[in-house]
Order: structure tokens, then C-alpha cells, then sequence
């Protein structure tokens, strides 16, 4: 008699899973590596992994319906003239003209009004439609210099010199040729149909104190009227930080590697930078070491979602935060409502990121002229808008559980972490305990 053993149910390997593997079948047949869109897909730390100590006894909550609580912030103080006030703390990031269609980019600049916020150019200069629709716009300066000119430095309410962005800190940008129409073309001087791609940094600087030379030129261009941001990667956020006040900006901009972008290799995306949650609390450290926190405002992007990531952003020690791929699907991008194109393009609605391509259902992430009428920028901005309302009214719904009148007075002391990682990049306890890893040497 022969004994055989009962079948098992095979294992599939957790280092060479699916997905991995077509990535190795994918590279081998076609010898180019993969380039994608948005922010890293992997799991990492992140406001999720954070909860709110609520009041209680020992504290008492606010009531919604008659306690205020404040959610105004003012942006670029420290040396402008006209520093800006909004009215909320969630700003629109930079997303270019030549990424996003032009009525995705009126739409996000009507919504940003609407919400008495404001919005970001992106590479590529900016557009009549953005500036036109936009109460508050900052404009985006970066190492390609496409589409900048004096005349529109000027005529932004802020300017955001782009170091670094957190899905390729250390990377250039790519817009590839099928979305560079000609007005695209003609609005960063470059031939039609050619791949662009963005140097990986500033070519007339290297340093901090080119820096400060730069930042410099750019007040006098401006008469010191405008607020000058710096954006960085979040790769070293407490010297990149420090360095940035030191060179003179009003405010500092990290960029977590959940931050989106519109084209780079997926091998940076998910293998460069630090979790946007690992990043803040370097950076408060910075400017507390400086005497500046508060003084140079913090603006933290990457993966904020709702109102409960704003508020745990700003109990970290922020003062405001962006959104980029949150506002793009408050737009329509990633709709299941063009689920069947979706599914043509080998793709399905909530995945799809190939907006290097320009053939987005949506009509968002492209130049393709019949596309691009599928976006309705006054009824996008409306829809933008009510996000942005929703995410302000339960980021304050939390402050007032926490008896906080305003957004701003949120504080570590109110959070606890769910897992050790998150604990010790947060700097706030375990829950459960009073043990914070990493202090006091332990």
C-alpha cells in the first residue's frame, strides 16, 4: 500500500508575489523600466496608525452648536508684506498645466475659491484660466523654469521654490509627448510631441547660500510683497528644514513619499523618501531648535485624505496642509462611473495612475481635446469645494472633542500611536502606555 500525503494548498512566495512577478516578466520583454504616476502604493506608517485622546473627565469638549472653533491661517509672515490669510488650513498642491487639462486646473482654482483657500500652478507656467479663477495662487518655481516669466512671479500671491517633491525627492519631473498639445508646447518653449523631462535641480544654485541669493532676487522681483515657500522631498526634513529658514523663507513645505506626481520611474516612487508621518515631526523639531516654529509656517503634503489626517497633521505641529491626488478625485479623476474605459486601457478605476499617457477617461489627466470635455470646471470646482468643507468640519468636529477652539491649538499631548513605528516617528506614546521609543534612550 502506498501512502501519499494529503494535498496542501500551494503557497504563493511573499517576496516574489503577483505583482512582483509580472514586474519581472514585464521588464524582461520590453527592457524599459515602468513609469507611473501618484504616490507609493506600498503600506507604510501614517495617520491611520494615530488616534485622539477625546475629552472627558480631566478635560471637557466644546459644543459645535455655540463654541466656535477657528480653523483661519495666515501663510508667509515673516517677511512679506502681503502674507496670505485663508480660511482654512488645506491648500491645493502644485500640479501643472500640461499634467492636468485646463479645466481641471480651472476647476481646482474655482474650488480653491469657493473655500477660501488656495491653489498652486505646478510646472509649466501658469494659465489665464488658473489665474483668473483663483482668489489665492501660488506660483510654483522650478528647475525647468518652463512657462516662468517676472510678469506672472508678480502677478501670483506667493511664490513656492520647488526643491524637491516627496514621490522622487531627488528626481526630475517627465511629461511625455502625447500630452504636449501646442499650447503646452508653446507655453514652455519646447517642440510639440517630444518627451519633456525636468532637471532634478535648480540650475543657477547648490547649495543653501545660492539659495538665500535666489530667494533674494525673487523678493525684489516681487518688492517684497510676495510670501516665498520652499518645497522639499521628505528625505532629510529636519536639515532640508533648518536650511530653508536659515536661507530665508516664510514657509517650509515637506512632501511625504505618499505625495503623488504626475510621471516618474515606480522604482522611485515606492524606494525614495520617507513616510509623510515620519517626516513632521523632524521638521517642528527643526524649527523649534530655531526659534522659528510658528514664525515659518509648515505646510506638510502626502496622502491626506479627511479631516481626521488635517488634524493630526496640525497636532503634530503643523500649520497647514496640501492635497494633490485627494483634490483630483474630488474633480472625477478615478471615477467608477468610466469603470468600462478604465478596464480598455488594462486598468480599473481605483488603480489607474498611467497619467503620463493623456488618455484619462476622466478628462483630467490629459491633453486629448474629446476627453477633456468631460469636465465641467464649475461643477468640478462645486464638488471640489464640498470636500474641502467636509474634511474642515470634521478636522473641527475632533478639535472640539479634544476641547481645542481652534484647529491650531490641537498638540501631540492629544494623540497616542496604535504600533511602535508610528509611535516613535509621530514622538507622541504607545496606547496604553506612556513610552514614547527613541526617548530617553529607549
Amino acid at each position: 500500500m502506498t501512502y501519499r500525503n494529503p494535498p496542501t494548498t500551494p503557497r504563493k512566495s511573499a517576496t516574489f508575489d503577483d505583482y512582483t512577478l509580472s514586474e519581472i516578466r514585464r521588464a524582461a520583454a520590453t527592457g524599459i523600466y515602468d513609469i507611473r504616476g501618484a504616490g507609493a502604493k506600498r503600506k507604510l506608517p501614517h495617520f491611520d496608525d494615530l488616534l485622539f485622546l477625546g475629552a472627558s473627565i480631566s478635560r471637557y469638549p466644546l459644543e459645535g452648536y455655540r463654541e466656535r472653533c477657528d480653523t483661519s491661517v495666515v501663510l508667509g509672515s515673516r517677511h512679506a508684506k502681503k502674507p496670505i490669510e485663508l480660511k482654512i488650513p488645506i491648500t491645493i498642491a502644485g500640479m501643472s498645466f500640461g499634467s492636468l487639462s485646463g479645466p481641471a486646473k480651472e476647476a481646482l482654482g474655482r474650488g480653491a475659491t469657493l473655500s477660501g483657500t488656495s491653489t498652486t500652478t505646478g510646472d509649466g507656467g501658469m494659465t489665464e484660466e488658473e489665474r483668473g479663477h483663483s482668489k489665492t495662487l501660488v506660483y510654483q518655481y522650478l528647475p525647468s523654469r518652463y512657462g516662468m516669466n517676472p510678469r506672472d512671479l508678480r502677478r501670483a500671491d506667493a511664490i513656492e521654490v520647488v526643491v524637491g517633491q516627496g514621490a522622487k525627492p531627488g528626481g526630475g519631473g517627465m511629461l511625455l509627448g502625447q500630452k504636449i498639445s501646442d499650447r503646452v508646447a508653446e507655453m514652455r518653449t519646447l517642440p510639440k510631441g517630444i518627451d519633456q523631462r525636468s532637471a532634478s535641480r535648480h540650475p543657477d544654485w547648490t547649495g543653501p547660500d545660492d539659495l538665500e541669493i535666489k530667494i533674494l532676487e525673487l523678493r525684489e522681483i516681487t518688492d517684497w510683497e510676495k510670501p516665498i515657500y520652499v518645497k522639499v522631498g521628505g528625505a532629510r526634513p529636519y536639515y532640508d528644514t533648518a536650511l530653508a529658514v536659515k536661507a530665508g523663507a516664510d514657509v517650509v513645505v515637506v512632501d511625504g513619499m505618499q505625495g503623488g506626481t504626475a510621471a516618474t520611474q515606480e522604482v522611485f516612487i515606492e524606494n525614495v523618501g520617507q513616510p509623510t508621518l515620519a517626516c513632521i515631526r523632524p521638521a517642528v523639531q527643526a524649527l523649534q531648535d530655531l526659534g522659528m516654529h510658528r514664525k515659518v509656517q509648515l505646510i506638510v503634503s502626502g496622502g491626506i485624505r479627511n479631516g481626521a489626517d488635517v488634524a493630526k497633521a496640525l497636532a503634530l505641529g503643523v500649520d497647514a496642509v496640501s492635497i494633490g491626488t485627494a483634490a483630483l478625485v474630488a474633480l472625477g479623476d478615478n471615477d467608477p462611473r468610466w469603470e468600462a474605459e478604465y478596464n480598455a486601457l488594462g486598468t480599473t478605476a481605483g488603480a489607474y495612475d498611467d497619467w503620463h499617457e493623456g488618455r484619462d477617461p476622466a478628462g483630467i489627466t490629459t491633453q486629448d481635446p474629446e476627453l477633456m470635455k468631460r469636465v465641467d470646471p464649475i461643477a468640478a470646482g462645486r464638488r471640489l469645494a464640498n470636500y474641502l468643507k467636509v474634511m474642515t468640519l470634521e478636522a473641527q468636529t475632533i478639535a472640539r472633542a479634544c476641547g481645542k477652539n481652534s484647529l491650531h491649538n490641537l498638540e501631540p499631548e492629544d494623540l497616542v500611536a496604535l504600533s511602535i513605528e508610528a509611535a516613535a516617528m509621530a514622538g507622541v506614546p504607545l496606547a496604553g502606555t506612556n513610552w514614547i521609543p527613541g526617548k530617553n534612550g529607549f
